[in-house]
């Protein structure tokens, strides 16, 4: 698609009733590309192999990066997609090997897939010596053997280093005494949770490493993020260099916001945007644009897909079989060969998730829809930037779902175009996520008070703890374990810790997912709708003993919604700072949790089918918390004004948690929150965010730091929601345990003012409604 061709296929829908849902349109410019040159030419052989792919220079972040590793220097790439960040590692690696056959390097990736494309990427030089492959799970034991003992370049992922290499390492030991390169590709993935685990795994790799006699340089390739600095040198525990200048050409794109038009504009509600999805889908496939459509759930991809192919059928028959979804659970020929048709450009179209997003080469794409915000900025680059690899112009649109985030971006697209992406975050000082990795390092190598420096500050301390409940053994001013096995296989890297249930269908006896302990009570307590990959299952039973919760397949039009009572305790203030007319905190709280009912609810309309009670006992989490008080003069001004204290401070809970995502790169799921009319330690209402993990994984602590811009955010946010008494758009939470009540929309936008020093506008005639529950602790 060229530019004239995006121009008129947006000409085409400007001014006519289809086009009401474009809010607003940004041209990226094209971008030369930069060269450098090395001070030190790559040996001949890399140079004629790097001639035979058609690179003749380098970019300039290529040359500086192959110039900082040579020199030893740890390094994070952050570059655009398709900026050639592969090449900033292969080069200065395949030139150690060259150079030293004996020579090893490890690539870890996230995914699968990406390892079998970079495999591609490394096959592509040419080099008849060059012994390299990919280890996983699906990797044949005689395979593996080869590997270990004559891998120039090991292709891994962080589970499989974490389970099969580690626990193993003096089977490696050849391996590991040459190791001169670590990899860490798409290094942004590892955040929050997993991003903690990778973080000690690297720590447990960089011990080892060590007592084999090697030192590894560290290089990790990443999307834009806010922070690299920080967050590269608490993933890898290591001094970091940044490079971020990125010379690269770029080619001209344009994007679009699309805003489903308004059904209902006191209740904001919306056309459907899976139906305007597929009407843009199939219109650019019409139009000549070969597009991807990015979807956040299996089941929605899939309907997409159908959707998509039965309106083709009827308005463009040759291209219905031009079209195909791409998601995980498919088998990898058939991954494949979409694969190769998107490459060959055999198919005009993909529907597909997350799975496409990150580096696997898909060809010069047209056009990208992308259907809802992806939850970051960066990943909406990652997406964007799987289009317009040639000199063309690409469209990308992204289509509007009706949350709260996604309806602020619609209103104030400079947060997309203009502001940084958010920060990426992991603790890898978490005690709960930390214990785990401190077994099995124990297991690896006895722990010792030299481990401080890889571990942190309370690491022996844990380890202490471990031993007196058994797990560890002291002998000589060394930890030892002292338990049966390997203990990695205990330790679930997607996983905060905690324990785990497992989610098995009851007619097949298929393990069909997991859910952390502190969210199971919520997630699949008897007569819960769960959801796998969009896949609904009903639970059945929850057997607390077995930590089993057994599911059936179900083909309703319904989901759950849990009824909690939260209680929250102040254990320790790490942090606080004076704001505005109120002070800020952040600190270690515990959780209390009591599930006591849940709503059936019907899809689409929210209309509550039946409410039914539960026995579950209260569940415990100690996590972090970043909280503020409310002043009584605060409080005072706003009963002067009739509006309901309860229901301000709930609604300004609900709008921080909605938008803490645009700051700091989680999922809403991750965060939790609860607010208080009257707080008993602090004496005041007291609005409270919390980590949704056990030990926090950095997301609240970052939400403390930067929690003047996000409850600005959060007052633009609902100020300019056009529904009457707040929506799923700006206060209402699809995870509120009081289920949206008392929720009072222009109290928050009073106290939010008075909070930030906004001038406060007019009361209004009317009181607002004061619900009976108004002394409850609201929550979520």
């Amino acid at each position: 698609m060229g530019a004239m061709d995006v121009e008129g296929f947006l000409a085409t829908l400007r001014g006519t009733p289809d086009g009401e849902g474009l809010v607003h349109e940004r041209r990226l410019p094209s971008r030369r590309a930069r060269f450098a040159d090395l001070t030190r030419p790559l040996l001949p052989g890399l140079q004629a192999a790097l001639a035979q792919q058609g690179v003749d220079r380098l970019y300039a972040h290529q040359a500086a990066a192959v110039e900082a590793v040579r020199g030893g220097r740890h390094v994070v790439i952050v570059t655009g997609t398709a900026s050639g960040k592969t090449l900033c590692y292969n080069l200065p690696v395949l030139e150690a090997i060259l150079s030293d056959p004996r020579a090893r390097a490890l690539y870890l990736f996230p995914i699968q897939a990406l390892a079998q494309d970079q495999a591609g990427a490394l096959a592509d030089f040419g080099l008849p010596d060059l012994c390299w492959g990919t280890y996983d799970g699906d990797t044949p034991q005689p395979q593996r053997r080869r590997l270990r003992e004559t891998a120039h370049i090991l292709l891994t992922n962080p589970d499989m280093l974490h389970l099969g290499i580690l626990p193993q390492h003096f089977r490696w030991r050849s391996f590991f005494s040459q190791l001169r390169a670590v990899v860490v590709d798409d290094a942004h993935i590892y955040r929050g949770v997993f991003g903690s685990h990778v973080a000690l795994i690297l720590r447990r790799l960089r011990r080892v490493c060590a007592v084999h006699g090697s030192s590894p340089v560290f290089i990790c390739t990443s999307a834009t993020v806010a922070n690299p600095q920080e967050f590269g040198e608490r993933l890898l525990g290591l001094p970091v260099s940044v490079m971020d200048d990125d010379g690269s050409p770029r080619p001209p794109k344009r994007f679009a916001l699309w805003n489903p038009p308004l059904l209902d504009v006191a209740r904001t509600r919306r056309r459907s945007t899976y139906t305007e999805a597929t009407r843009l889908f199939t219109r650019l496939v019409r139009h000549g644009a070969r597009t991807i459509a990015f979807a956040k759930a299996r089941k929605i991809t899939e309907l997409l897909y159908r959707y998509a192919a039965f309106a083709l059928r009827e308005e463009a028959p040759a291209l219905a079989d031009r079209i195909s979804a791409y998601r995980a659970g498919y088998l990898p020929e058939e991954r494949r060969r979409i694969e190769r048709r998107l490459f060959t450009g055999d198919l005009a179209g993909v529907v597909t998730t997350s799975a496409l997003e990150l580096g696997i080469d898909v060809g010069g794409l047209d056009a990208a829809v992308l259907v809802g915000y992806p939850g970051t900025i960066a990943s909406t680059w990652q997406r964007a930037g799987r289009v317009g690899r040639g000199k063309d112009e690409a469209l990308i649109i992204l289509i509007a779902l009706e949350d709260a985030l996604d309806q602020f971006l619609m209103r104030h697209p400079e947060y997309l175009f203009e502001r940084p992406c958010e920060h990426a975050v992991v603790d890898p000082e978490n005690p709960y996520i930390l214990a785990g990795h401190l077994r099995c390092a124990a297991s690896e190598l006895p722990l010792w008070e030299g481990d401080r420096n890889l571990f942190g500050p309370r690491a022996m301390e844990i380890a202490a703890l471990l031993a007196e409940v058994g797990d560890l053994g002291r002998r000589r001013e060394r930890w030892y374990w002292q338990g049966a096995g390997y203990p990695a296989q205990a330790v679930d890297v997607r996983s905060s810790g905690g324990g785990t249930y497992r989610i098995v269908d009851a007619s097949t006896g298929r393990l069909v997912g997991t859910v952390e302990e502190a969210r199971a009570f919520e997630q699949v307590h008897p007569g819960a709708v769960y959801l796998h990959h969009g896949d609904p299952y009903v639970v059945h039973s929850l057997d607390r003993r077995e930590k089993v919760a057994r599911v059936k397949p179900a083909d309703g039009d319904h989901y759950t919604q849990p009824r909690v009572l939260t209680d929250l305790t102040i254990l320790r203030e790490q942090q606080r700072r004076p704001w505005g007319p109120t002070t800020a905190h952040f600190g270690d709280v515990e959780v209390s949790e009591h599930v006591i009912a849940f709503a059936r609810k019907q899809l689409f309309t929210e209309e509550v089918l039946g409410v039914e009670s539960l026995d579950l006992p209260p569940q415990v989490l100690q996590t972090k918390a970043l909280w503020f008080p409310i002043p009584q003069a605060l409080e005072d001004r706003l009963r002067a004004q009739e509006l309901d204290l309860a229901g301000s401070i709930h609604a300004v809970e609900h709008a921080a948690i909605g938008l803490l995502p645009l700051f700091s790169m989680c999922d809403r799921w991750d965060i939790g929150g609860v607010s208080y009319p009257a707080h008993p330690q602090t004496g005041l209402a007291t609005i409270f965010v919390y980590d949704g993990h056990p030990g926090g994984v950095g997301i609240t602590e970052k939400g403390y730091a930067l929690l003047e811009d996000l409850l600005r955010a959060s007052l633009r946010a609902i100020e300019e929601c056009p529904c009457e008494a707040g929506c799923p758009s700006c206060v209402q939470s699809p995870k509120c345990g009081n289920m949206n009540d008392p929720l009072d929309k222009r109290g928050a936008t009073v106290l939010l003012r008075l909070l930030l020093g906004a001038q406060t506008p007019a009361p209004r005639a009317r009181r607002s409604p004061r619900s009976s529950g108004a002394a409850a602790r609201p929550r979520r």
